[in-house]
């Protein structure tokens, strides 16, 4: 009987969670001014906290993100031009291969030229589907130019909003936008990836993965340590055990373990203390997240949570 209740009152907190959500999703979608979205959005956000406590840290800071998200432009979330991988019209499929490969990305922008002259972006599974077997039973690319392959792209300016942004490439089924600035020249590149993170935080594949972080010592004992580190990892390599005492608690990362304690993203500088005696200190941190940390015992005066060196 006990585990009946358990799961009945779990499904009904993931009800009422995404009864939330949804109406969330709901307010994007209205043509209003910003303003009055927001104003309504916090007013849903207010409402579910007198009706249910039920929401988690992470989904507190989703909620936090949406808020931000009807405020975003464009030229908040781009991929700098510097930092675009393109590749020429004039290429070979198997340059194109080669660079898929270098890139690990899933969408490539194609140029004539120069980057202020973009032709349209091609998918790296249209690029597969040309490779062919040879007689000899090895496998080759045809003699098939780029422009065979190649898809529509959005062209936005970087004051567009974020949102609108994001419902034009859902109803498009394009997901790769350049930013053009006032001359018609390349400014930067959005991918559909890139907006979904702003209200979800960072998205890993497996490409992404990684080394576990290494944790720096300092000459004063304290540690500084990549805030993506998980804590099994930190404890192996500083003997610092930081997991979470309750058994229901899902944080995996030191930077999870931190938001959950204040129950937002720390700006930089901010101090948040643990119950075991240590602190945190923020030494990187962007709007989606937190990226290096200070571990400290914590001094004689204890700072309070959330306070800013």
């Amino acid at each position: 009987m006990a585990h009946a209740d358990r799961a009945e009152r779990r499904r009904a907190a993931n009800g009422e969670r995404a009864s939330i959500f949804q109406r969330l999703a709901n307010l994007l979608r209205r043509e209003d001014n910003t303003a009055a979205i927001l104003e309504s959005i916090e007013e849903v956000v207010e409402e579910s906290e007198r009706e249910s406590a039920a929401l988690s840290a992470q989904e507190r800071i989703m909620l936090a993100n949406l808020l931000r998200f009807g405020e975003l432009r464009i030229g908040d979330v781009m991929v700098p031009r510097a930092d675009i991988v393109a590749v020429e019209e004039s290429s070979t499929l198997r340059e194109l291969a080669a660079k898929f490969r270098e890139a690990q990305h899933s969408r490539l922008p194609v140029y004539r030229e120069t980057l202020d002259d973009p032709q349209g972006v091609v998918h790296i599974k249209d690029v597969l589907a040309l490779l062919e077997e040879r007689p000899d039973g090895s496998l080759g690319w045809p003699d098939v130019p780029i422009s065979r392959i190649r898809r529509d792209l959005l062209f936005v300016p970087a004051s567009m909003r974020a949102r609108d942004l994001l419902f034009k490439m859902q109803t498009t089924h394009i997901h790769l936008a350049l930013v053009i600035d006032e001359y018609g020249g390349t400014d930067g590149l959005v991918s559909i990836e890139d907006l979904i993170e702003q209200i979800v935080g960072e998205i890993d594949d497996e490409h992404d993965v990684e080394e576990a972080p290494r944790v720096r010592t300092a000459p004063d004992g304290s540690f500084d340590t990549p805030a993506r580190i998980d804590l099994d990892d930190l404890k192996q390599q500083t003997g610092i055990d930081l997991s979470p005492s309750s058994e229901d608690e899902e944080v995996d990362t030191l930077g999870g373990l931190i938001t959950s304690l204040i129950g937002r993203l720390p700006q930089r500088g901010e101090i948040v203390s643990h119950p075991s005696g240590y602190e945190f200190e923020i030494l990187e941190a962007d709007p989606r997240r937190i990226k290096r940390v200070r571990v400290r015992k914590a001094s004689a005066q204890k700072p309070v949570a959330g306070k800013t060196a």
